[in-house]
């Protein structure tokens, strides 16, 4: 069935229309012709590409990092979650069948340690690490498996230090897949985890608050992510519960480090008693720090299509899948807003999620 989708807005303010037909965007502009199935919107509501949440835990089974892709999906204006290395090689199987049920679409960052969170010093033991099991498991989902995880803080790697990021870096560029790598509390020294990457990685969580960050005592970036940012690494917000610093975004900000992508890492208890909640409250705190609507929303769509090796989704180009989120922004309310750390700031403003068109089909929120 044909539709015609009427006086949207994207991001940068330009009204648009779109025309849409089995699940994919045919046109997109001023269009003129009459069509039965047009859908007028009230012309406060803005339209992009279906929002992509590059850092979430997706699989149910092992809690606390756990949720149902719909819970933290297409019911919050997210159109694709992608599991950051909740299961392993040894789950993956798993994963995939869930995803199969689900409206929302699954993808994954394949933990490098096959038994994935299944316990949470998975990188203790570097037996868990297996080349082989990562090859064959990225062999069955070439396409479901975007890249690999790699969580380096003190408490998951134990006296590994760098040894499982190296391993993880070896397999990541034989299989030609992006590696996203976990930053918290040393050891590795931050410094010497960012030597170690280069174009197409990701640090995730790279506003945290935590002593071995990404910025000084002076709010400078340190002299490592400078040159990590000279060879093509990414950054991405990677909220979470722990790992998102007012402070810490803010220096970044005026030291002109801007985020690549913006995700939640959201999982059923962050979403349920904060701080995270949903991916429309990440946006909010990101477009208080100062950042234009434009880039906060190219940073759940666009970038991150285009770190995983997307095509298909996060663009308005006719050929794209019609994944598409409509949201409102509410420039006349302020809302209170909670880092990881408790420091709360006054939003100018909020983004709210209206509805998400998705598989061909149309949902309201």
């Amino acid at each position: 069935m044909k539709q015609t989708l009427k006086n949207l807005r994207v991001a940068s303010g330009k009204r648009i229309d779109l025309s849409i037909q089995d699940g994919m965007i045919q046109q997109v502009g001023t269009l003129n012709q009459s069509d039965a199935n047009e859908i007028h919107f009230p012309k406060d509501l803005y339209v992009s590409s279906g929002w992509i949440d590059l850092h979430t835990h997706a699989f149910p089974q092992f809690p606390p990092y756990c949720a149902d892709p719909d819970d933290i999906g297409f019911k919050t204006g997210v159109t694709t979650v992608v599991d950051a290395g909740t299961c392993g090689a040894d789950h993956i199987d798993s994963l995939y069948e869930l995803s199969m049920k689900r409206k929302t679409r699954v993808l994954s960052f394949l933990n490098i340690a096959r038994c994935g969170l299944e316990k949470t010093n998975e990188l203790t033991d570097l037996n868990d690490i297996s080349e082989r099991e990562i090859e064959k498991a990225v062999q069955r989902y070439p396409s479901f498996i975007v890249g690999l995880k790699a969580r380096m803080s003190a408490s998951v790697v134990g006296s590994n230090n760098l040894e499982p990021l190296r391993l993880a870096k070896a397999v990541s560029y034989k299989l030609n897949k992006p590696l996203m790598v976990h930053i918290g509390s040393a050891p590795p020294l931050i410094k010497d985890i960012l030597d170690l990457l280069d174009e197409r990685d990701i640090i995730t969580h790279c506003y945290n608050g935590k002593d071995n960050q990404l910025f000084t005592n002076e709010g400078k970036p340190i002299q490592a992510l400078i040159q990590a940012r000279k060879r093509g690494v990414s950054l991405d917000v990677g909220h979470g519960s722990k790992s998102f610093s007012f402070r810490v975004s803010e220096e970044a900000a005026r030291a002109q480090i801007p985020f690549d992508t913006i995700s939640t890492d959201i999982y059923s208890n962050n979403q349920l008693n904060g701080p995270v909640f949903n991916m429309a409250t990440t946006l909010t705190k990101c477009l208080t720090l100062g950042y234009s609507l434009a880039s906060v929303i190219r940073a759940v769509t666009e970038t991150p299509a285009k770190l995983i090796g997307r095509t298909d989704i996060g663009h308005l180009r006719p050929g794209a899948k019609a994944d598409l989120t409509l949201f409102k922004v509410e420039k006349d309310t302020s809302v209170s807003l909670v880092d990881s750390h408790g420091v709360v700031r006054q939003s100018k403003g909020y983004i709210k999620p209206f509805a998400v068109y998705l598989g061909g089909q149309y949902y309201e929120l």
